[in-house]
């Protein structure tokens, strides 16, 4: 099973894959995941992703932590606090002054990178895929996928989540994939699914499907 990162498939009209849930080691939720079908009770989170540092809320506060973690920022701090002083022989505005626009450009920097991450986020969990849902193929955003969907995937699409691959129009269940964004790689890689699940390519046959997955415990 894959990393989580867009991998592109190559040279099949048509990819089947099942998504199964982002692991948590810490409670181990996935000891015994169950592959369900997509009109079962959702339980899990969704599928977005969100790489962003800050939120409204929490935006002027981490951004002055993360800025006072910088040893010359929080030394001119002090000198600014001292500056304040009755002691202190010079004005407080020279050296309040200087370390407060030094501050304000690094908050905007950091937050108009922020916001970039937002938008990239944003078009990421709004892109679209096949997802079988009554019989019948749906086209969601990524965002909506819950663990146990079954989705479809065609030639030079990438996989919104980890998958695991059931069937290819290919008659000998192989597909094809590229993994340079994930690992620089340019050659493709050869997936192939179980023999009996080859002929899991019309809705008909992939509502009807049902499996269990048992994942072991990983220890140190």
């Amino acid at each position: 099973m894959g990393s989580r990162g867009r991998k592109k498939g190559e040279r099949t009209n048509l990819v089947l894959e099942i998504w199964i849930d982002k692991l948590n080691f810490n409670d181990f939720w996935a000891e015994v995941c169950l592959i369900k079908a997509a009109d079962l009770t959702r339980h899990r989170g969704g599928n977005s992703v969100s790489t962003t540092k800050y939120d409204v809320l929490t935006f002027l506060p981490k951004g002055l932590f993360e800025q006072f973690r910088r040893v010359a920022n929080l030394y001119f701090l002090m000198i600014s606090i001292l500056s304040c002083t009755p002691i202190s022989p010079v004005s407080p505005i020279t050296n309040v002054l200087p370390l407060s626009l030094v501050l304000l450009v690094s908050l905007i920097k950091e937050a108009w990178e922020d916001w970039k991450r937002f938008q990239n986020d944003k078009s990421i969990n709004n892109s679209s895929v096949d997802m079988l849902q009554d019989q019948k193929w749906v086209n969601v955003t990524w965002k909506k996928l819950q663990a146990g969907d079954i989705v479809r995937v065609k030639q030079d699409e990438f996989f919104p989540a980890d998958l695991v691959f059931l069937a290819s129009t290919n008659p000998d269940g192989v597909c094809y994939i590229e993994t340079a964004n994930l690992d620089g790689e340019t050659n493709l890689k050869i997936r192939k699914a179980l023999e009996k699940t080859w002929d899991y390519v019309t809705p008909e046959k992939v509502s009807a499907f049902r499996g269990l997955i048992s994942l072991l415990l990983l220890t140190n």
